[in-house]
């Protein structure tokens, strides 16, 4: 239930953010994706029950992640099936990013070192990371597992109450035995596997190198399985158009003029 997580000192409080865009996913935090190379907070499309977004092939891209939690969050994220923080086949118990109570970060890459991560891009699927390490297989998704932290035990209370005959006697409060069976049970139950998200027309690469600085933070989940876990899908604008999650822009209509060049002041000339 322990893990080592990842903070980055100065993490922006809500007052110092925009204000939250209105297509952002999730209950625990707001999600959202950035187009870096424009500052574009890219438009949230619903359809059958999936989120998608549509990326410029080229562009650099953010995962932007805002607490809406009074308690410390982890979040473990992931990009095409993968960790962005250890490189590994992503795992809802492995390492993320650590929030505390109503603060937002943006990941901008996958995680190098503690002072380094390498840009997501949105490229063709053979040039993304994922591809490029045997991967392929979750291509096109993006996923936060949010796991808020386990708060320490209240130490017991002893409380009185008054005897048939006027005496005053202690009682220490006791554990329900079934409400222990059950949370033993939580504590113990596996991580719940997502089925797997088809193979995308795009995918994320593996791009420059850039400065950005975290620091290693203990941190005890307070359940096994995460709370909640936002799964955002992406794709070239016109690969969501084909596939029906993006209506296609009607051509703008045109209206006949019945006197195109009411300025002439000629006559009617021979065909």
């Amino acid at each position: 239930m322990r893990a080592i997580c990842l903070v980055a000192p100065g993490l922006l409080t809500m007052a110092g953010l925009a204000a939250q865009p209105a297509m952002a996913v999730g209950r625990l935090a707001d999600v959202t994706i950035v187009d870096r190379d424009t500052g574009e907070t890219l438009k949230t499309h619903q359809y059958r029950g999936e989120y998608w977004v549509a990326g410029r092939p080229g562009a650099r891209y953010a995962i932007s992640i805002r607490s809406q939690s009074g308690a410390r969050l982890l979040a473990v994220t992931s990009v095409d099936g993968v960790n962005v923080v250890t490189g590994e086949d992503a795992a809802a118990n492995q390492r993320g990013y650590l929030f505390d109570p109503w603060v937002g970060y943006r990941i901008d890459g996958w995680r190098k070192n503690n002072s380094e991560v390498a840009a997501f891009t949105f490229t063709a699927v053979p040039g993304s990371y994922a591809a490029l390490t045997g991967r392929p297989r979750n291509i096109g998704v993006i996923g936060v597992a949010l796991f808020p932290e386990r708060q320490p035990e209240p130490p017991p209370v002893s409380v009185l109450r008054e005897e048939s005959d006027g005496r005053l006697a202690s009682a220490e409060p006791r554990e329900d035995a079934a409400a222990e069976r059950s949370r033993s049970a939580g504590d113990s139950a596996s991580k719940s596997n997502s089925a797997p998200a088809a193979a995308q027309a795009l995918g994320t690469g593996h791009g420059a190198r850039e400065y950005s600085y975290v620091v290693n933070m203990p941190f005890e989940r307070a359940r096994a399985r995460p709370d909640e876990t936002i799964r955002i899908r992406y794709d070239s604008r016109e690969n969501l158009v084909a596939l029906g999650v993006i209506r296609p822009a009607r051509p703008p209509r045109h209206s006949p003029d019945p006197f195109p060049a009411s300025a002439s002041l000629g006559y009617v000339p021979d065909p």
